[in-house]
């Protein structure tokens, strides 16, 4: 029965969450497996590979042929590694003590890297949320500086407003004052029409009296005259 390793999909759309199993080849991938080997989960950053090293190690001894993204996966955690040094022993090429050295300064450093990139990660993530603070903080100083620039714009246009209303008003004052100051020759002209009547009607005596007068010296003429008879 030829084995294979691979992946097997879980989680949920979008997300997915994969096992690393030991499967016959004929099955489907996501259908029946011979053993759960492993997990990889690429949601994280540095993905998330977790293997138990000795079984999968075993299934490759006994041929299983892993596929291109598991053999990678196992590559990640040292599994095609210590495959590598137990084919070696086996040829008597090494002894089981230089293989476990090997493998244990292998994995010293490659501990080392993924801490290295988590520190990174942490680093850059740092300095990006400390941009965007800033960012931040900038846009909210600006909108500030806006608002203020806004409210003195409007009491500016406040005050001009009202000193053109105070203009108004002064100017209104003074209208209606000049009228005032006109009365007395509004009261002085009746006067003067009164003064005219005055003069009129004094003229109207004066001609009574003239005409009365000759009356007078016709009736003294006329007794005169009798007299004289």
């Amino acid at each position: 029965m030829p084995v294979k390793i691979r992946l097997q999909r879980h989680g949920k759309k979008g997300k997915p969450f994969y096992w690393i199993v030991a499967a016959d080849a004929r099955c489907k991938r996501d259908g029946r497996y011979l053993e759960k080997l492993g997990t990889y989960n690429p949601n994280t950053n540095p993905a998330t590979v977790e293997v138990k090293l000795d079984n999968a190690v075993n299934w490759l001894e006994k041929g299983a042929q892993p596929t291109d993204t598991a053999r990678t996966l196992l590559s990640y955690r040292g599994v095609m590694l210590k495959h590598h040094l137990n084919g070696g022993i086996r040829k008597g090429a090494l002894s089981q003590e230089d293989a476990d050295k090997k493998f244990a300064a292998w994995l010293e450093e490659k501990e080392a890297k993924i801490q290295a990139k988590k520190d990174g990660l942490t680093q850059s993530e740092s300095e990006l949320r400390v941009k965007r603070l800033a960012d931040e903080k900038a846009v909210s100083d600006k909108r500030l500086a806006d608002a203020a620039e806004a409210e003195a714009a409007a009491e500016e246009a406040a005050a001009e407003e009202a000193a053109a209303e105070t203009a108004k008003a002064e100017v209104s004052i003074e209208n209606t004052a000049e009228p005032i100051s006109e009365a007395p020759d509004a009261e002085e002209a009746p006067s003067k029409e009164e003064a005219a009547a005055e003069e009129v009607v004094q003229e109207d005596a004066k001609e009574t009296e003239t005409a009365e007068e000759p009356e007078d010296s016709a009736e003294q003429t006329e007794a005169s005259q009798e007299k004289e008879e």
